[in-house]
């Protein structure tokens, strides 16, 4: 049966030339599982925000939108703020009240449900997500994976027949995205909840998915189940480079037919098809400086007198010249060591050196000149101008060289632009400081994939002019290809570090989909290249085709 029909939808800004969304059909049957992918500004969020009337942005619009049978315009307002349920990207952009109970009972208020309703319907909600420990806490307080999860529960007490999500995960840990998405699919498997979910972390979501659909410039360029939809793309590598490890291997090696999507199935292809006699590849270490450009010694941090340590007896040495990434869950400590290193935090015992001089040494802001930048999470912080044109002109910021075109965007407010581009326009803005230490706080967020190694090309020239980068991530798979080292944060503390190789070899869960894939075939494949690579050397046991056939199994 079906729940929403887009006929031929046409969006444009305004001052806008090019629309966002350029004639859109499609149609979504009750109990899917749709996924939603496309290269940064391709008209995602823009689309999800049309199927919800409450959000929809001003501008030009032509075509339709029925829920139900009934024209979106046509619902009336309590079936519009409940049937229809919509999970934002930032849960802060979305959570509005100061406790947890009460931001689970909140829409239901505003419902004017009954008192006693309300009681068992955000009780059964607590209980379904386990968050009766935290019921009674603060949101202030909350991880940023509670604070998504709260944000989910919210929407769902009102019982939605259609839930909408804009890039959930963006800012989850990768345990805390796994536990997400089993979440969904379980509301999706067990209550029949249709669900419609952008995002760029595909990994997870695309071999539980119904559908897969691809946007592009505005338009919809592939709508089918996610096998036939990475057959048809296997020309598009830009496309094909944000696919599941699993599919992507498969590519690859030219295979045909229809692709593994998960680790259990690509695991079982590489076991069925490939010898292993040769277990690991040779890693090239990096060649870096013996002279920390940050250096953390011993440092306690709390945010307030009676709160616990989020930093303690925090000990890392960063060298000149690498790029060196922090992993680690929600909470952990990880941008509050970046915040401490720009000074934005001071820790009360312990010191922390830049390029060998303490933080208070650096007088009258000459930290900030030439010398230490920092990009937080939240980039919405760094724009203070009316138009992209004006935030880039008042640093004089250099975009001749940047992976990037922004001439699409010059005339646009940075709030109007979407999560990858407002964190490339940030970015840019912050390069023109041309700092020696870079801080970057998540900053892989909202870019896909192909986004994300134009982004590294970045990186890679900045460390090759000397600039040292300390990146904050929740992104594996970016910090395993463009990584020097890699560190994982734990209880304030850093608890082990090491090249790519070795650290995602050793981890179970901060790892990459291919590690865990070859695990025990292979020995240090942690990237999608290694694993071919390495397919290649093995050879195939059925001998079609091999590049090195070994003697023996």
């Amino acid at each position: 049966m079906e729940i929403l029909a887009v006929e031929d939808m046409t969006f444009t800004y305004p001052k806008c030339s090019k629309p966002a969304v350029d004639g859109v059909s499609f149609t979504v049957d009750s109990g899917s599982f749709i996924v939603l992918c496309g290269a940064t500004g391709s008209g995602k969020s823009t689309l999800l925000r049309m199927l919800k009337r409450e959000l929809s942005p001003l501008g030009e619009l032509s075509g339709e939108v029925r829920f139900c049978g009934k024209p979106l315009a046509e619902l009336s307002e309590r079936s519009a703020a409940a049937d229809i349920g919509f999970v934002m990207q930032s849960p802060e952009q979305q959570i509005v009240t100061d406790k947890v109970w009460h931001e689970l009972a909140f829409g239901l208020e505003n419902l004017g449900v009954p008192q006693s309703d309300i009681a068992r319907r955000t009780a059964e909600m607590a209980s379904y997500f386990g968050i009766g420990a935290w019921y009674g806490k603060d949101t202030s307080e909350l991880s940023g994976g509670q604070k998504q999860l709260l944000s989910l529960a919210s929407v769902l007490v009102m019982q939605p027949k259609l839930l909408i999500l804009d890039e959930p995960t963006a800012q989850l840990d990768p345990i805390a995205a796994a536990d997400f998405i089993a979440t969904l699919k379980r509301l999706n498997q067990e209550l029949g909840l249709t669900i419609i979910m952008a995002e760029h972390r595909l990994e997870d979501v695309v071999p539980v998915c119904s559908r897969l659909m691809v946007m592009e410039n505005g338009r919809l360029i592939a709508n089918a189940p996610a096998e036939e939809v990475i057959v048809s793309l296997r020309e598009r590598p830009d496309i094909l480079c944000g696919m599941p490890a699993a599919s992507r291997l498969y590519a690859k090696l030219e295979e045909q037919g229809r692709s593994p999507l998960s680790v259990r199935d690509g695991r079982k292809y590489i076991e069925e098809n490939f010898f292993n006699s040769v277990r690991a590849v040779k890693v090239e270490k990096s060649e870096v400086s013996s002279t920390p450009a940050l250096e953390y010694k011993d440092v306690y941090f709390r945010y307030s007198k009676n709160s616990p340590d989020i930093l303690s007896g925090l000990e890392l040495k960063v060298y000149k010249g690498e790029i060196f990434c922090m992993l680690g869950g929600n909470g952990s400590g990880k941008t509050t060591s970046l915040k401490a290193a720009a000074g934005l935090v001071k820790a009360y015992s312990g010191s922390i050196k830049v390029f060998g001089k303490k933080l208070k040494d650096y007088k009258n802001r000459s930290l900030y000149r030439e010398c230490l930048a920092f990009l937080p999470q939240d980039v919405q912080t760094v724009f203070l101008k009316n138009t992209v044109k004006e935030e880039l002109d008042e640093v004089g910021a250099d975009i001749s060289g940047f992976p990037f075109d922004f001439s699409g965007l010059m005339d646009k407010h940075p709030y109007d632009l979407s999560g990858g581009q407002q964190q490339l326009t940030a970015l840019a803005k912050v390069l023109a400081a041309k700092p020696k230490l870079l801080l970057l706080d998540e900053p892989t967020k909202g870019l896909d994939a192909s986004a994300k190694l134009e982004f590294m090309g970045v990186l890679r020239k900045l460390r090759e002019n000397g600039t040292t980068v300390v990146v904050v991530t929740h992104d594996v798979e970016f910090a395993a290809l463009c990584a020097d080292r890699c560190a994982l944060f734990f209880g304030g503390q850093i608890v082990s570090a090491g090249g790519p190789a070795e650290f995602f070899s050793e981890n179970s869960f901060y790892t990459t989909s291919i590690s865990r894939m070859t695990r025990g075939i292979f020995d240090n494949a942690v990237t999608v290249e290694a694993a071919v690579e390495l397919c290649r050397l093995n050879g195939r046991r059925n001998g079609s085709v091999s590049d090195k056939k070994p003697t023996s199994a």
